[in-house]
């Protein structure tokens, strides 16, 4: 999954109640629900891994989708000492919440991937993915639980700087891109972690150390728009669109297109 969100749609009014954006986790052998025997296949974790990347290379095919996430999740409950299979599980995971036409799936999913990078964290103190992968999990889960908008986006936006800083080049840049998005979208100060010029700032930051990432010309396009510069932000947005299109046949660059081709017509 990439680090793409789409329109947070964050109330950080509360008026219906603020609610913790976490809470204590179930055991993992629970989140997901009863696997099939994948859960005691003898080959081996490798081989779960192996088969959970081939799989999501499927998408956006739902199926092959399902299947990588059966087997991430098996993965995480075969081996407790390790991440893999629960990083794996939560990119698939936020993959499924941007797709899913459901609202009350998409929230379920959300709230799985918070408990899976609770887990995470726990399993693995120092692997600063953990916490980017949690950053998307809170971010997704403040959209379709504005609830947990709040106290979620508070916590995110931590998590994002302790990775921006620690491993600022996972994801293709994803940490700052996703501050980025992340100031552009939410309201601003006092309510909430919005500010225009600082997510410009780290759209630069993420455009610079990946400069070939479609969705990092996508940040910076929208932070420049949201900053007043819309001939550079179009330069953004049409280089977005032709390392979209070079990808080829990349599960997700036909999606990137559009959304480039959407903020052009919208820059008209």
């Amino acid at each position: 999954m990439t680090a793409r969100l789409t329109a947070l749609g964050l109330t950080l009014a509360c008026a219906a109640g603020c609610a913790s954006a976490v809470r204590e986790p179930p055991p993992v052998a629970a989140i997901g629900g009863p696997l099939g025997p994948e859960a005691g296949r003898p080959d081996g974790l490798e081989g779960l891994l192996a088969e959970a990347e081939a799989a999501f290379a499927g998408r956006p095919d739902p199926g092959h989708v399902a299947r990588a996430r059966e087997l991430f999740l098996a993965g995480a409950r075969q081996d407790d000492g390790r991440v893999e299979g629960l990083l794996g599980a939560m990119r698939v995971t936020a993959w499924l919440v941007e797709h899913e036409a459901d609202g009350q799936r998409r929230e379920a999913l959300a709230r799985e991937a918070v408990q899976l990078g609770q887990w995470c964290g726990r399993r693995a103190p120092e692997e600063v993915e953990c916490d980017y992968r949690l950053a998307l999990a809170l971010g997704q889960q403040a959209r379709e639980r504005p609830a947990t908008a709040h106290d979620g986006l508070e916590r995110m936006v931590a998590l994002l700087e302790r990775a921006a800083a620690a491993i600022p080049d996972v994801d293709g840049a994803g940490p700052d891109r996703v501050l980025a998005l992340v100031r552009l979208r939410a309201p601003g100060w006092p309510a909430g972690p919005g500010d225009p010029e600082a997510a410009l700032d780290n759209a630069r930051r993420a455009a610079a150390r990946a400069p070939e990432e479609a969705l990092n010309q996508l940040a910076l396009g929208e932070a420049l728009a949201a900053n007043g510069q819309a001939g550079a932000a179009r330069e953004a947005y049409r280089r977005a669109e032709a390392l979209a299109q070079a990808r080829g046949p990349d599960p997700d660059a036909m999606e990137w297109r559009r959304e480039a081709e959407r903020a052009l017509e919208r820059l008209r």
